[in-house]
């Protein structure tokens, strides 16, 4: 990619407006639009003969980069914005990765919305341009603008292919950011979905009972809720090594100390996590405290055997309830 020096190359403007070109440009990352020329005195035919020549190269329709080569991501995220014109914003995945939210997805178009009447389309695979009627009230103030937190997870989640993914995909991205729950009913309800309406206030409803990853919704929906188990509390802090750590689900509040852990890995990533897990169950073992372990094939595959080992430490341990079969459960 070019240097700053290369933006001025082959452009030639007076002293004043060539430091204003070469700070539009690094603001940019190279890219700009044929409004922006002409505020500088540039024609389209001079874009035109750049091109030509080899020193730039069209991004989209009336939007180009000022060198050639591979365009780096903040180089289409900026031709993408140019595009857009001054309103737009970047939003669904690619304001979630500019969040920080998920991760960069390389090859895939950079996401725009701009207000409701304005006239830019979709130019795939480069942009893919959104409207919204109510384009005022997403936008947070951020660099490179986007829209804020609560509305990007919404629109992610509402872009996914069905109502089950859409459900889990509010729940791992509103857990996963903690992101304050009320703040995401607020924006559903001032600007309600077309589609997965119901999905995703059943999220927001096992966000609520205290699942913060979509393990800990099965869990709270298909093993707890669905068979009858007491209410938990979920994320309890425990001190270990005078760390505050956090327990998945906990049923002190029934009077028995049960631990659950909910583990979506398939595996340990690192020996900093192996050893805070054991010692988190060398210290549950010195309290005197019963704990079981699930990851996602137990929960998935089998909540009802979830359930039943569940209730067997519960009644154990002094629980006097009364669980119940559900549909799946074997007759």
């Amino acid at each position: 990619m070019s240097t700053n020096s290369k933006w001025s190359r082959h452009v030639s403007l007076p002293s004043a407006e060539l430091e204003r070109w070469r700070k539009t440009l690094d603001a940019q990352h190279g890219a700009i639009s044929n409004a922006q020329l002409r505020e500088f005195g540039l024609s389209h035919d001079f874009a035109n003969a750049q091109i030509e020549a080899r020193r730039w190269q069209l991004v989209v329709p009336d939007v180009y980069a000022v060198f050639t080569g591979p365009l780096p991501r903040s180089s289409l995220i900026s031709a993408a914005l140019c595009y857009g014109g001054p309103w737009a914003v970047l939003s669904h995945r690619t304001a979630a990765e500019e969040w920080g939210m998920l991760p960069i997805a390389e090859g895939e178009p950079v996401h725009i919305t701009v207000p409701y009447k304005k006239s830019a389309v979709s130019q795939l695979p480069i942009v893919h341009v959104h409207r919204s009627r109510a384009f005022h009230h997403i936008v947070a103030q951020s660099e490179p603008p986007r829209t804020n937190r609560e509305d990007t997870v919404i629109d992610v989640a509402v872009s996914e292919p069905t109502a089950a993914a859409a459900r889990d995909r509010l729940v791992q991205l509103v857990g996963a950011n903690r992101l304050p729950v009320w703040r995401v009913q607020a924006q559903l309800e001032f600007r309600p979905p077309y589609r997965y309406r119901k999905a995703l206030k059943d999220a927001l409803q096992l966000l609520t009972g205290g699942a913060l990853s979509v393990l800990e919704a099965e869990y709270l929906r298909n093993v707890e809720q669905a068979h009858g188990l007491p209410t938990a509390r979920r994320q309890a802090p425990f001190v270990v090594d005078e760390i505050v750590l956090w327990e998945d689900v906990v049923y002190d509040d029934s009077g028995v100390r049960l631990t659950v852990r909910l583990d979506g890995r398939e595996f340990h990533e690192t020996r900093r996590i192996a050893f805070r897990d054991r010692r988190r169950d060398n210290a549950a073992e010195l309290a005197e405290r019963a704990r079981l372990t699930y990851g996602w094939h137990d929960v998935r595959t089998d909540p009802c055997g979830v359930a039943r080992e569940v209730v067997t430490v519960l009644r154990r341990e002094g629980w006097q309830g009364s669980p119940r079969s559900c549909p799946r459960c074997p007759g």
